[in-house]
């Protein structure tokens, strides 16, 4: 259990900037120039960012008894179980080869869950988590997150082989900034300087804090199955294979399930655990991870075309579909709200109507 004691949740945690607003604006423009660019060159419209799924996958998540009552809060106060649906991906708003080694995230959206919501969200019954393999986020703000997404918006749609290119030199400057003792990028990542690994054995961070019901929390995904932790900095081909996640994740799902556990970290000093700046690491020496619930994922089609029209086309996901227990905090989060609500009536307005589902069977 943590060495200090979990902090209360006050909503004078939050501090918003005067201009947040002109700020959150920038960002929507933004991802809406990356959406229409690829709109144009896709035929249909695709994520502004994490525009790329590997692995569309059905799963249950339980929650655990047992564990003490700070963290039995919200959608953990009781034992159960719930259907869950999950999107790896990675981060680009266009559709790369994997040879441009980014970054990976998973979506996971449970579905059936009770509880007092958010206001615009009282007709819905799910609650999203939106995890990153990184516990920091690469911007400490939604200015420096503005000012990273305009980076990336203007190699959207330009010649992959460039790409691939800046993506080799930045894996290199990553290794050397490891080997030098320093931690890795997340802006060299988002480069393309992610290590060529396999997707399946990362763990997945949420970088940004939420409310954990009385308490303040963030949260991470860990493999833990053997087959799982068996590929955790696996190296995986990515090179000259531009489906290459997706096809490792095809041939695992096809003979073996996946276990993770879903842990939560307490929110316990005010000066070493901003709730502000995302791009903090909140040390584990002062609050370690606690696992709070499993989520199982037995064989099964790990990406098909049918189930990208029904998870890529048909879902949005956003830490913002939630719990009132589990409101998404800082302003990063803020930001994120109306940004990526503003996606999702773009991608509605060009393609399908995107509806929160209610049940996670997915198409074979």
């Amino acid at each position: 259990m943590p060495n200090q004691s979990p902090l209360p949740y006050e909503s004078s945690i939050e501090v918003v900037p005067h201009d947040e607003a002109q700020t959150t604006q920038g960002l929507i423009e933004t991802m809406r120039q990356i959406s229409e660019i690829t709109l144009k060159d896709e035929g249909h419209p695709i994520r502004s960012v994490h525009a790329k799924s590997h692995a569309l996958l059905q799963g249950e998540l339980e929650v655990l008894a047992g564990f003490d009552p700070t963290l039995a809060q919200g959608l953990f106060t009781a034992p159960g179980r719930y259907p869950a649906v999950l999107r790896f991906s990675t981060i680009p708003g266009d559709l790369l080869d994997d040879s441009v080694s980014a970054p990976r995230a998973v979506a996971v959206k449970l579905i059936g869950v009770p509880g007092e919501r958010l206001s615009g969200e009282e007709e819905e019954a799910t609650q999203d988590f939106i995890m990153i393999n990184g516990p920091a986020f690469g911007a400490p703000t939604p200015k420096a997150f503005l000012a990273n997404l305009k980076l990336l918006a203007g190699t959207t749609d330009k010649a992959q082989g460039l790409k691939k290119i800046l993506s080799a030199v930045m894996q290199g400057v990553q290794a050397a900034i490891v080997a030098a003792g320093g931690k890795p990028s997340p802006l060299v990542a988002t480069l393309g300087g992610q290590p060529e690994t396999h997707i399946l054995g990362e763990t997945f961070f949420s970088q940004t804090p939420l409310r954990w019901g009385d308490y303040v929390a963030k949260v991470r995904l860990m493999p833990v199955s053997p087959e799982l932790t068996a590929l955790t900095n696996k190296h995986l081909k990515i090179n000259g294979v531009p489906n290459a996640l997706r096809d490792a994740c095809i041939a695992f799902f096809r003979d073996h399930a996946g276990v993770w556990e879903l842990q939560a970290q307490l929110w316990t000093d005010r000066d070493r655990m901003p709730i502000e700046d995302a791009s903090k690491v909140w040390d584990e020496a002062i609050s370690p991870y606690v696992t709070v619930a499993r989520l199982s994922v037995g064989p099964q089609v790990a990406w098909s075309e049918a189930r990208s029209q029904a998870v890529d086309d048909g879902m949005s996901f956003s830490a913002w579909h939630c719990l009132a227990a589990h409101r998404p905090l800082g302003g990063v989060n803020r930001a994120r709200r109306t940004t990526y609500e503003a996606g999702r009536r773009f991608r509605a307005e060009h393609g399908r109507p995107i509806l929160e589902p209610r049940d996670a069977t997915l198409p074979s």
